[in-house]
Order: C-alpha cells, then sequence, then structure tokens
C-alpha cells in the first residue's frame, strides 16, 4: 500500500464495515417484517394510506413494529438502519418512527428526528412519530419545531403543527402559538387538514384564547369550516361552545 494511502485506511475501513453491518440489519429487519405479514391488514392499510403505492406496503400490524422498535433500539447498529434513507417499505418508516419514539436521549433523538422527516411521505407515520424524549425539552423542541414550520416537505410541516397541538395547548401554552399556526399558507391538504386539528384542539383546551380567531375568520375558508366540524364533534366541547361554533360556519 502507498504510504500516502496508509492515513485512509482506518477511515475505508470503517465505511467498509458500517456498509456490510447495515446490509445486514436491513435484511434482518426486512425479514422479520415479512414474518409478521398479514395479507388482509395490507390490503386494508392501502386503503388508508393513499400517498403509498401498495407494493410498497408489507402488511404489518401496529402493536406488531412497537414490539419490533423496542428490541432494535437496543442494537448497537441500530443507526445503520436510521441512516439508511430512504427506506423501501412503508413499515420500514414505521419501524424508523418507532424507533425514534423509544429513543431516551434528547439531543440524539430530535437530531435523528429532522434527518428522518424529509423522508416521511405519508400521515400515519408522520403522526405516529411522537418522540417520549420531546417531552421533557420544551424550550429546545420549539426552536426546532419553528425551523420545521418553514420547511418545504408537507409532512415536515405536518408534524411540526402536530408537536404544537401535542407539547403547547397545556401547561406551556402561548396564545402567540395560535397565531403560528394560523399563519401557515399551504395547498397540502394533509397540511391544512392537521391545522384544522389543531384548532379543534385548541377551541377544546384553550377556547377563549382560540375562539377570537375562529371568529376573525384568520383560517382559509376550508381550514377555518374543517376546525369547527371537528370541535363539535369533539366530547370535550361543551354544547354551548358547540352551538356557538355552528353559527361561525
Amino acid at each position: 500500500m502507498p504510504p500516502h494511502f496508509r492515513q485512509f485506511f482506518p477511515i475505508l475501513t470503517f465505511c467498509v464495515l458500517f456498509c456490510i453491518l447495515g446490509s445486514m440489519i436491513h435484511e434482518e429487519i426486512e425479514s422479520a417484517l415479512f414474518a409478521l405479514q398479514d395479507k388482509e391488514y395490507r390490503a386494508f392499510t392501502a386503503k388508508l394510506i393513499p400517498t403509498v403505492s401498495a407494493e410498497r406496503i408489507i402488511g404489518v400490524r401496529t402493536p406488531e413494529l412497537r414490539s419490533l422498535a423496542k428490541t432494535y433500539i437496543k442494537r448497537d447498529d441500530i443507526s445503520a438502519f436510521l441512516t439508511a434513507l430512504p427506506h423501501r417499505y412503508f413499515e420500514e418508516n414505521q419501524l424508523h418512527a418507532f424507533i425514534l419514539c423509544e429513543m431516551k436521549d434528547f439531543d440524539r433523538c430530535v437530531e435523528a428526528t429532522a434527518a428522518f422527516l424529509p423522508y416521511i411521505d405519508n400521515w400515519a407515520t408522520c403522526d405516529q412519530l411522537s418522540p417520549k424524549a420531546f417531552a421533557k425539552h420544551k424550550a429546545a423542541l420549539l426552536e426546532y419545531i419553528r425551523t420545521w414550520l418553514g420547511a418545504d416537505e408537507p409532512y415536515t410541516v405536518r408534524f411540526a403543527v402536530g408537536m404544537l397541538l401535542e407539547h403547547f395547548l397545556d401547561a406551556d401554552f402561548d396564545p402567540a402559538y395560535l397565531q403560528t399556526a394560523a399563519a401557515i399558507k399551504s395547498d397540502e391538504y394533509y397540511v391544512n387538514m392537521m391545522v384544522a386539528w389543531y384548532f379543534a384542539t385548541a377551541l377544546a383546551k384553550q377556547y377563549e384564547a382560540a375562539l377570537p380567531l375562529i371568529e376573525q375568520r384568520v383560517l382559509p375558508p376550508w381550514t377555518h369550516n374543517k376546525a369547527i366540524r371537528k370541535a363539535i364533534e369533539s366530547r370535550r366541547i361543551p354544547d354551548a361552545h358547540k352551538a356557538y361554533l355552528r353559527t361561525l360556519k
């Protein structure tokens, strides 16, 4: 080996080993997923997730994917799977999301989440990605949310709104977050639907703060009406509030 190549040998060795390990864990995961295949459930899932072609759906139920995630999160070589993006199968994305949910270290988790978000291509993976580590790091999470809200990828924006809904409508609520959500302008159905869900939930949890934005019709008409509809369907909103919301359609 030429002397000037020797300095690169450790790096090349690491890269080769990483690729080999990555291939091994990918094959193992794919085999595990197909071993759990339910073809009837595959057909059911394909109807629910129109943005994913049927050929990319194996048909594995969510509890089984969550169980696999609890196993694989303990593996030293799991990073080889998490960094090999994009994945081929819907269930690989689901497993990826559930592994992130199990991560305990916030910094590691949020960085891995940020890397994964651009590759999410469906509402199910987006909405089921809810890392436990986020709950204890609200201030740091909020900065990431603000970045994600400005992303070009619709499911990254949807995820950001979902995180506002999940983590910032209770004790950490600030009325300014309502304005942040209302300012989102998108032609994407799955983004606008999440904004509608956010405001419907805000009407359930922060009625006095959220109502003025509905009264002022700050949301686009479709999102406005969908938010009211979801709020009216909610069991958490009093009948008197529902009656008034009906007048605002």
